[in-house]
């Protein structure tokens, strides 16, 4: 199983005054471009997710609706609340290990959720989390089950290197 931790794309700034309701906040028009070039790298390098799960919020939903929309549109985008920002980390463990052996996840949300969710699954640890920036990537292979300290690091990408990718030309 390969799984895809996928921070959202850049938001608008925390506004109180415009979003009361911080979850409501979605992508900028310069994040969602932004975004989308990330997808196009993530895509290249990976190929089409099997299934999808997004966190409620808006900026997350949106990112993974992009993501859908582009490189697997007969895929939904399912809701996981385990994916809002100060869940349980061992919940999206539990949904992770309900999936088929071959099954390639992508899920998305926060920071610094999925930083935490990442050691969990690399080092089984709760401690110190490899922090994600907004459009970035961090790709998990498990061999086996999917356990705590199972997973095997694949790619770890920040923005910039994911939408380098998606311009380079693949040699052949």
């Amino acid at each position: 199983m390969r799984v895809t931790l996928f921070r959202h794309g850049p938001a608008g700034r925390r506004d109180g005054t415009r979003w009361p309701d911080d979850a409501k906040r979605p992508l900028t028009r310069r994040g969602r471009e932004r975004t989308l070039r990330a997808i196009d790298g993530l895509h290249r390098l990976l190929g089409r997710p099997t299934r999808v799960f997004t966190s409620p919020l808006v900026r997350a939903r949106q990112t993974a609706e992009l993501l859908g929309e582009k490189v697997a549109p007969d895929v939904r985008v399912e809701t996981l609340d385990a994916l809002v920002p100060g869940a349980p980390c061992r919940e999206a463990l539990r949904c992770l290990r309900g999936l088929t052996s071959g099954a390639k996840a992508v899920m998305v949300g926060h920071e610094p959720h999925l930083g935490k969710l990442a050691a969990l699954l690399l080092v089984d640890s709760s401690g110190a989390p490899l922090p994600l920036k907004k459009a970035g990537a961090l790709v998990i292979d498990f061999v086996g089950p999917v356990e705590p300290g199972a997973g095997r690091l694949y790619a770890f990408l920040p923005p910039r290197a994911l939408r380098r990718l998606a311009r380079a030309r693949l040699r052949t």
